[in-house]
């Protein structure tokens, strides 16, 4: 059996020193904010940094990964001898999954002898990084590459997102709400609970009024979904507001024992459309 490398992309949401620790290799999208030319990777910034121009006003804009760039990537990879499993940012929210696909389409066709597998996680922010945690379990439990693949597409249906945002405007800005409703849910303190569905796209369920109760929706999802209420791995994350995000994870320690896992920063990608503030709370649920 060839060995594999899990890879990934920088929407995951994971720290670049710990998917290093993890050994998953990841490739970067890019930002850059409005009226710069400037294109940043996710490193370049720190995230505090990267929020507090936010909070200043200043605008940011994504970029996919794209074919060439997965492309150089990827072959590096199979010339030193390894099989890839690429797990990726869902193409519900970017390009950048299809474009892996293209890649690899190209390279299988140079390197038969190899093993190259695209997962579409459907998945995004730190709920990717946590498919990505998973499977690695079971890559180190001695799981072969299709194996692997197998098992991170059985646990996609499963792999529950559920956000929340401080700030309305930011989501204006991306058009997920219409100005109207930024405007008065701002007035009102009013913060929408979101999830990311079966196609991996971001849609608003509910709303709640006010930090504490949108928080408090959230552990509501987890009281209904959770596979296992008492155990499992959760990751959370967060959009420069630690303590908020320790404040979730308090509540989900006091009402079902459980210790998040990680506690992660929403990183420019997801941040620079849902802004400062984001939190968010990742788990396997019995669907999404």
């Amino acid at each position: 059996m060839n060995e594999y490398i899990i890879f990934t992309d920088s929407a995951c949401d994971i720290a670049p020193e710990l998917l290093k620790e993890w050994g998953v290799k990841y490739q970067n999208l890019t930002f850059r904010f409005e009226g710069e030319e400037r294109e940043y990777q996710n490193e370049e910034m720190a995230p505090a940094e990267f929020y507090a121009r936010m909070r200043a006003g200043q605008v940011a804009k994504t970029s996919a990964i794209n074919v060439e760039t997965f492309k150089a990537a990827f072959e590096a990879e199979l010339k030193a001898g390894s099989d890839v499993l690429y797990l990726g940012f869902s193409s519900g929210l970017s390009n950048t999954c299809n474009a892996a696909q293209l890649a690899a389409n190209e390279l299988l066709e140079s390197y038969p002898e190899r093993k190259l597998i695209v997962v579409d996680t459907l998945c995004a922010s730190a709920g990717q990084g946590l498919l990505v945690y998973l499977t690695l379990q079971k890559k180190n439990e001695g799981a072969s590459i299709e194996e692997a693949a197998a098992y991170a597409w059985e646990q996609i249906p499963h792999l529950c997102h559920w956000f929340t945002v401080d700030d309305l405007m930011f989501l204006k800005r991306g058009g997920r709400v219409s100005p109207a409703v930024a405007l008065i849910g701002t007035m009102l303190n009013i913060k929408p609970v979101m999830h990311v569905d079966d196609e991996g796209h971001l849609i608003k369920v509910s709303q709640a009024r006010g930090r504490k109760a949108s928080l408090k929706a959230i552990v509501e999802q987890y009281d209904a979904l959770a596979l296992t209420p008492d155990a499992g791995t959760v990751f959370i994350c967060h959009g420069d507001c630690m303590d908020d995000a320790q404040r979730l994870a308090a509540m989900v320690r006091e009402k079902h024992g459980v210790e998040v896992k990680l506690i992660t920063y929403t990183g420019t990608v997801i941040g620079a459309h849902s802004g400062p503030g984001t939190l968010a709370l990742f788990f396997l649920g019995k669907h999404r």
